[in-house]
């Protein structure tokens, strides 16, 4: 009946979830060692620490809070014991045309992956281009606009704009007001038959970080701080290709996906910014750099799966201009292999192992085993 329908609709508003996952790590290398050769730092991405430990797990609200109007607020639990606001959003749902507004804080739409939670990923971790060019994923504070066209092919186009405090942005210094970073995003795709089905997209990513720093060893041997203040650009294309006999998804399906990211950065490079080497020097700097990750992931019966990735990265030209004495480029190509075997009971568990090799720097193979076990709570 009506009421009873009205009923059920208020005791799931708001939806509240908990995603909880635990994770065993065996790594050959020191986890404190963990870093990309010939690519700035970008925060906490290495595989986690040795042993057993929490992975991130979640803590999930939503709601649609009137007949205009939807909220989800998506907290963070980290292994290191911090709670963090991951996702905490808005959205109108009132506009015509397929126009949807979203805003407060949200992971961006730029390419495919970035937007997925890692629970949802096929593989434990982020790949290598998204460990280097976003630190994880990008997430803006901001707004963010989507049209989806009124066509029988599949036609999305987005637009961001934020505070650009994410790296490879930066916190906005002394207060300022105004617009820290944009994006653009277009996708594409549809069916080619029952079986197969596709898309694919473009985004374009631009910050202003403004004294971004980090830690780089110079060519002396010595820790030098660095300050960068310029424009960053990022430009990424994306492809997934999902076959499913039939369109038979839950006996067996194969998916492969792959992403390219290039990034280019100019602007003032400050070397030994805090003066602990008393050598401080600013001059121009650009860098572009690329890399790509391709992935298949197999489902050759329920539940059971199996998967492949390949991550490569590209340090390609820094040109550091004056302070081509105190730092070197790298040309070393940072790779990594990874391979995937998981169980997934339901839609609430699941089971995985995953092993990849990692040669991230000249004469260092880290050899990574990782077991993980998560589950999907309902909460009443």
């Amino acid at each position: 009946t009506p009421a009873a329908v009205s009923a059920s609709n208020s005791a799931f508003n708001p939806a509240i979830y908990a995603v909880l996952q635990g994770a065993y790590i065996n790594q050959s290398k020191d986890p404190d060692k963990y870093a990309i050769a010939g690519f700035v730092p970008s925060g906490d991405i290495g595989p986690g620490k040795r042993g057993f430990s929490i992975a991130e797990s979640e803590l999930g609200f939503s709601a649609n809070v009137d007949h205009k109007f939807f909220g989800n607020l998506i907290l963070a639990l980290t292994p290191d014991n911090n709670v963090e606001v991951e996702e905490a959003y808005g959205v109108f749902t009132a506009l015509p045309g397929g126009v949807t507004p979203k805003f407060g804080r949200f992971l961006s739409s730029v390419g495919y992956l970035n937007d997925q939670h890692q629970h949802a990923w096929d593989f434990y971790d982020a790949p290598l281009v998204y460990q280097a060019f976003f630190g994880g994923q990008f997430r803006n504070d901001g707004l963010q606009v989507k049209w989806l066209a009124p066509t029988d092919t599949y036609l999305q186009f987005g637009a961001e704009v934020g505070d650009g405090s994410s790296f490879p942005g930066s916190e906005r210094s002394n207060g300022r007001n105004g617009i820290g970073g944009g994006a653009l995003h277009a996708h594409v795709g549809g069916d080619i038959d029952v079986s197969n089905s596709w898309r694919a997209g473009l985004s374009w990513l631009t910050l202003r970080p403004n004294e971004r720093t980090h830690t780089e060893i110079d060519r002396n041997g010595n820790p030098a701080q660095l300050e960068f203040s310029g424009r960053s650009q990022v430009a990424i294309a994306d492809f997934v290709w999902k076959y499913a006999p039939n369109g038979n998804a839950k006996e067996t399906h194969f998916k492969l996906q792959g992403e390219y990211f290039w990034r280019k950065e100019r602007g003032n490079l400050r070397y030994d910014s805090d003066g602990a080497l008393g050598l401080t020097n600013t001059a121009r700097n650009t860098s572009r750099q690329n890399g790509f990750y391709v992935q298949g992931v197999y489902q050759f019966m329920p539940e059971w799966r199996v998967g492949a990735r390949y991550d490569h990265l590209d340090p390609g030209r820094v040109d550091y201009g004056g302070n081509a004495a105190y730092l070197g480029a790298s040309s070393f190509n940072p790779k990594r292999y990874s391979l995937m075997f998981d169980y997934t009971p339901s839609e609430f568990s699941r089971f995985r192992i995953q092993y990849q090799q990692s040669k991230l720097q000249p004469d260092f193979t880290d050899n990574i085993l990782v077991g993980m076990v998560g589950v999907n709570v309902p909460l009443p």
